[in-house]
């Protein structure tokens, strides 16, 4: 390495620049106490089974872990949150920017008092279920439809069996750039049908939640219930990330798809269920361009026949 000294400003040139950054990047990597990776596959961390590589992929082992990892990141570097990766399609050509892989670091399910849950973003919906109906509460129980993480269904408002995420959330706690926590209240978000919008670039590590005391012990029940519904309904065991497309209003996505003969198209081996016409799912070898170009195609075939302009649930990222 070279270092050109500027005679005209006393500073040294690009290259010093370039190893100043490399060595901050290196004592920030040394801090870390999980496992950074670089150009990692994405389709080993998607529901789908699809996706090219990540530029960096940060699988951190607590909060303060994330927080160090943000506050070492450039500050125009794209940010993606993955749970178990549902309800994302990553292109082929894959993502350009920083994974941060949050369910093992951000784990932990806690009754906090009467009523009241503390839960990390990385708990499984279908754990927080059956979790609180064992404790004796319900409310929970429609997030055991969910195939996703607490803090996906916080970011999207999920929902499941006529219930949503956000009717039993009381505060949460969020992340920052910065890597600086917040604690929040419901009424500093807009919320709506799958979408919530709040302060920007943060992102939710947390929630509490209330609950209502199962005096007549059903929450075991329904859950029990949803789950035969599910299965019953739902193409299990297949590679899909749940529903593509959000219910448009006063209908459901998956009834205009059936109506329009759709069940079984299938573009290249992405195919749309037999079983569930709001599911499609990966018949072996998909790609995320087969998936994308039959969720365009869905969406132009709905469009001519019923007028109605189908939006996805699923969030697509990354380069072609």
């Amino acid at each position: 390495m070279s270092l050109v000294l500027n005679e005209d400003t006393g500073k040294f040139g690009n290259d010093y620049e370039k190893f100043s950054i490399c060595m901050n990047n290196t004592q920030q990597t040394n801090k870390l106490k999980g496992v950074l990776k670089h150009r990692e596959p994405m389709s080993e961390h998607t529901s789908w089974r699809t996706g090219g590589p990540a530029d960096e992929y940060f699988e951190p082992v607590d909060l303060q872990d994330i927080c160090d990892y943000l506050a070492g990141l450039p500050k125009d570097r794209e940010i993606l949150w993955v749970g178990l990766g549902s309800n994302l399609l990553v292109r082929d050509g894959g993502f350009n920017g920083s994974v941060i892989a949050y369910n093992k670091a951000l784990n932990n399910i806690e009754e906090r008092s009467d009523r009241y849950f503390y839960i990390e973003a990385g708990v499984p919906c279908a754990k927080v279920a059956r979790v609180t109906a064992k404790a004796g509460y319900t409310g929970a129980e429609f997030l055991s439809g969910i195939p996703g993480t607490m803090g996906g269904a916080l970011a999207m408002n999920a929902g499941a069996f006529g219930n949503e995420t956000w009717n039993i959330v009381n505060t949460v706690k969020t992340v920052n750039r910065s890597g600086e926590l917040r604690e929040r209240s419901r009424d500093e978000f807009q919320i709506s049908y799958r979408s919530v919008t709040g302060p920007d670039e943060e992102w939710f590590v947390s929630a509490e939640i209330k609950l209502i005391i199962d005096k007549e012990r059903k929450a075991e029940k329904l859950i029990k219930e949803f789950l035969e519904k599910r299965s019953n309904t739902q193409p299990m065991g297949l590679p899909s990330c749940g529903s593509v497309f959000r219910n448009p209003p006063n209908d459901f996505a998956a009834r205009l798809i059936e109506l329009c003969g759709l069940k079984g198209k299938s573009i290249g081996n992405a195919s749309i269920s037999e079983k569930h016409a709001n599911f499609i799912i990966n018949t072996g070898a998909a790609t995320s361009e087969d998936i994308e170009k039959l969720i365009l195609y869905v969406q132009e075939k709905i469009y001519e026949v019923h007028g109605v302009k189908l939006e996805t649930e699923v969030k697509m990222i990354g380069e072609k």
